[in-house]
């Protein structure tokens, strides 16, 4: 008898235990998501902000070694006040580059203003400046607006 008697109240048990989680369970899976979301979405925008802002430096760096190149062939620095004219007198495309609403190349110094990016940068200057040496050589060294970011700013010298 004492085994009939086991098995019935295993028997019991399982019909009235639940299956599942409970609402206190769901609740704290729920808030360990929120917390997770909160942390991660301000750094996902900050890592498009830097890769949206890396294009922008690439095409200025792009601008910089024609620049470099007309410097050494014509030996002074190009004046190109417009997008336009940084296309056409240089011979770089910037086209498809839609981070950049407006570009000069002014005594050497490259000089744009930023875009479609994020409202934190838009219509905020990146400066390249070339720094000639004794020697002849330059090197380029970056800039920017007093009112951009300081965690976006990534370059230091090119």
């Amino acid at each position: 008898m004492g085994g009939a008697f086991c098995l019935a109240i295993v028997r019991f048990r399982m019909k009235n235990s639940n299956s599942g989680f409970t609402l206190i369970e769901l609740l704290i899976v729920i808030a360990i998501i929120g917390i997770l979301a909160a942390v991660a979405i301000p750094y996902y925008q900050g890592y498009t902000i830097r890769a949206k802002l890396v294009e922008v430096e690439n095409a200025m760096a792009m601008v910089g070694s024609a620049v470099s190149t007309y410097r050494l062939d014509q030996e002074s620095w190009p004046n190109c006040a417009t997008k336009n004219e940084v296309i056409n007198s240089l011979g770089v495309g910037l086209g498809a580059v839609d981070r950049i609403s407006d570009i000069s190349v002014i005594n050497g110094v490259i000089t744009v203003t930023v875009r479609n990016i994020h409202p934190m940068v838009d219509g905020k200057t990146i400066t390249l400046t070339p720094d000639a040496k004794p020697d002849g050589s330059f090197s380029w060294n970056w800039g920017w607006s007093a009112d951009f970011p300081l965690h976006l700013r990534q370059r230091q010298t090119h």
